[in-house]
């Protein structure tokens, strides 16, 4: 390619970083809405536990299948145009959510609702092109804090289904996601290289091309690890408040705010993950974050246990809920 790429402004920069982290907050937040209106229609449908385990986890296939084409689309048409596309069309499959009247067609809208969930893939290609690479893993952290959207479902998502119903829910939601698809629409721009592609009538690179990376081993082998950490994430944080209702026998506001109290955590640590993978290399901040993940999940799987220790003066009970 001839010619001098326009290097960004601050400005720029940061209006694609923030659009892009507000839009994944709204998108993560629509990702995970089965994790409290599931609860509900688990109920209305008289679902067993495996049943609800697929329906809630509809929407994780969807989105973790999808990422591998919209990243692909994200480098050949630009992250303005397919993240918002992405937006307009989970948005759309939200409000067909609420048609939805057995299993097997909740089980077809949630595996449109997931649609919302691929756009992942999109922001860290968009966003990553607007920063050089010393300063892509602060970027892309900042951009992970979207993963708060979980925590925003599970704080407002029990009230509003109470008060309304869990239709209402995912009209609001579904409302939120495509008022932010136009907002983006509107108000991003082309990153730089896309910009300097057009500009030079370079034309984008062929599909099958773009496929060439799954043949490094090395792409596998990440995979892989983002399986096990990022899957972990996502399951608890659907699986969570169900949890918290059926062990402890909190209403679902409570096991909302419960649920919530282990995503927003997730969210701030990969703000640092990524500063900390800027200043200390990725390779030894995810092996941290393994030996850190591998401790949090035990002590979290440890089920409700009851010593009692035959003293002297009569037995001493210890409780670990």
């Amino acid at each position: 390619m001839n010619g001098t790429a326009v290097v960004p402004s601050a400005g720029e920069q940061n209006r694609a970083l923030w659009l892009s982290t507000v839009a994944f907050t709204v998108c993560f937040a629509v990702w995970t809405i089965f994790s409290i209106i599931g609860i509900q229609i688990k109920k209305d449908l008289g679902l067993n536990d495996t049943q609800f385990g697929l329906l809630v986890g509809t929407p994780i296939l969807t989105g973790s299948l999808i990422r591998l084409v919209l990243g692909i689309w994200t480098d050949q048409y630009g992250g303005r145009v397919v993240f918002s596309g992405v937006m307009a069309s989970g948005a759309i499959a939200t409000v067909l959510l609420t048609f939805a009247y057995d299993y097997p067609t909740f089980l077809l809208a949630a595996l449109g609702v997931g649609i919302a969930g691929g756009s992942f893939a999109v922001g860290i290609a968009y966003v990553s092109r607007w920063y050089p690479k010393g300063k892509q893993g602060t970027a892309l952290g900042i951009f992970g804090v979207g993963n708060v959207g979980a925590a925003v479902t599970k704080f407002l998502a029990p009230f509003v289904l109470v008060a309304f119903g869990w239709k209402t829910v995912a009209l609001v939601w579904a409302a939120a996601l495509m008022v932010m698809a136009i907002l983006f629409f509107l108000f991003a721009k082309d990153d730089p290289q896309l910009a300097e592609r057009k500009r030079l009538g370079v034309k984008p690179e062929s599909f099958a091309s773009q496929m060439a990376p799954l043949k490094n081993l090395q792409v596998w082998r990440f995979s892989l690890y983002y399986f096990f950490v990022f899957g972990a994430f996502v399951a608890l944080s659907l699986w969570l408040p169900r949890y918290f209702i059926g062990v402890y026998g909190v209403d679902i506001a409570t096991a909302g705010m419960l649920g919530a109290a282990y995503s927003i955590p997730g969210s701030i640590f990969r703000a640092m993950g990524g500063m900390m993978s800027d200043k200390f290399g990725a390779r030894r901040v995810m092996y941290w974050t393994f030996i850190a993940s591998v401790v949090a999940t035990f002590l979290l799987s440890y089920p409700a246990t009851t010593y009692t220790v035959a003293g002297i003066r009569g037995p001493i009970t210890f409780t670990m809920a």
